[in-house]
């Protein structure tokens, strides 16, 4: 979800030259500020269940899970 973020921030906040520090700071509180009082949020679409169909190794599933349907029906 950072790298989500971070790639949001690029097109909206920094895709332009920026003269200094200072303003590279101002803006990215200004833009911080904004993100905030909207309430932005990223709507996360990878379940658990999911990321355990496409990368089985890296999320195992352990005792106190039950996997999903979907998940049962792949298996």
């Amino acid at each position: 979800m950072v790298e989500i973020e971070i790639g949001i921030m690029v097109r909206q906040c920094l895709a332009r030259r920026i003269a200094d520090k200072a303003a590279l700071v101002a803006e990215i509180a200004k833009w911080e500020r904004r993100r905030n009082r909207e309430r932005a949020q990223i709507e996360w679409l990878f379940t658990v269940d999911r990321a355990r169909q496409k990368l089985g190794r890296a999320y195992p599933a352990h005792a106190g899970h039950r996997p999903s349907c979907a998940l049962k029906q792949a298996a």
